[in-house]
């Protein structure tokens, strides 16, 4: 191997670019081979009652593996068995209610076809995804899904590149076929990562965060001004709910609001003698317990406010949150 060198930067920007343009090219060619055979392999996916269990050597294998995360985590149950480690007792793991994907560019992976016999015995279907038609895997598997590329990215045409790409993004086209049937929505989607920021958003609801009981600020209606000023000051939420006898929200009144009154009356009147009713913004936005705390915070960022209440389904005030409390919560 001769010595690396970056004595032709224009070179090192050409074969990106060529690599880039070449592996573009597999996969749109992949286009017109979703057919019959496609629809086929998903009919196969959608029947399966236990796994989907997808094998591969080298770098297929990495793909594989790749493909069995993404089908899990869109809603069909996936695992990935090495075929070398397959020989050696791992077979065991595929069952007769599983479905088998085998990967191989060339399709006569020796390990890969040393087990092909006994998953066929074992009357498991088998989807190939596979550059030779005529190869060892395509002849055992029922439906057989063509990778095959016009050329390698590699200048030798050796490394593994634009085939591995086109495995992966039919890999993707599977996965988006099957959760498109399944009906698979975004909330299934985060019960199987309630630990990324998606989790939070759509696992997260308005009652997990919020404030409630005594920490939720609120007055009667005929409540004085001053006592109304302790009770938002006390609370430490910049505002507070204005409510009936049975709890019921008539308004909200806000540190703005004060800072707006006292701009309007100057000194000509004594803001003693205000009532809450009287300086409340009425019907103000809501929210119920039950909601994402997603759905709060697209409220706050579209009404331009930093806080909201939190009602039942009678308008009964339960409780309260702000910005912070989300992002505390990390929902934004």
């Amino acid at each position: 191997m001769s010595k690396a060198n970056l004595s032709d930067p224009a070179r090192v920007v050409a074969m990106a670019r060529e690599t880039l343009q070449i592996e573009v090219d597999a996969v749109a060619a992949l286009v017109d081979r979703i057919d019959g055979r496609f629809v086929q392999a998903v009919g196969h996916l959608l029947a399966c009652k236990g796994r989907v269990v997808v094998t591969g050597m080298g770098k297929s294998g990495h793909i594989g593996r790749k493909i069995a995360a993404t089908l899990a985590s869109t809603g069909t149950p996936a695992m990935f068995v090495h075929p070398a480690e397959a020989s050696h007792g791992d077979l065991g793991m595929i069952t007769p209610q599983d479905v088998v994907l085998g990967i191989s560019n060339s399709g006569e992976s020796e390990e890969l076809s040393a087990i092909l016999p006994l998953i066929k015995r074992m009357g498991v279907p088998l989807i190939a995804f596979t550059g030779k038609a005529d190869s060892t895997l395509a002849r055992h598997a029922d439906v057989v899904l063509d990778t095959a590329v016009a050329k390698e990215a590699c200048p030798h045409n050796l490394a593994p590149t634009a085939s591995t790409t086109a495995q992966l993004a039919l890999g993707d086209a599977l996965a988006v076929a099957l959760l498109d049937a399944r009906g698979f929505k975004a909330d299934d989607f985060a019960r199987s990562h309630p630990g990324g920021s998606l989790g939070r958003k759509l696992l997260t609801h308005v009652s997990d965060v919020m404030r409630s009981g005594d920490d939720v600020p609120r007055v009667p209606r005929d409540a004085g001004l001053m006592a109304l000023m302790r009770e938002i000051s006390a609370k430490g939420l910049g505002m507070s709910a204005i409510v009936d006898g049975d709890d019921r929200v008539l308004g909200i009144f806000t540190d703005g609001d004060l800072r707006r009154l006292i701009e309007k009356t100057g000194n000509s009147s004594d803001l003693r003698a205000f009532t809450a009713a009287e300086v409340m913004h009425a019907n103000p936005r809501t929210v119920q317990a039950d909601a994402l705390a997603v759905v709060a915070a697209d409220l706050m960022e579209a009404s331009r406010i930093t806080s909201v209440l939190v009602v039942d389904a009678a308008g009964a005030l339960v409780g309260a949150l702000n910005s912070n409390d989300l992002m505390r919560a990390k929902v934004i």
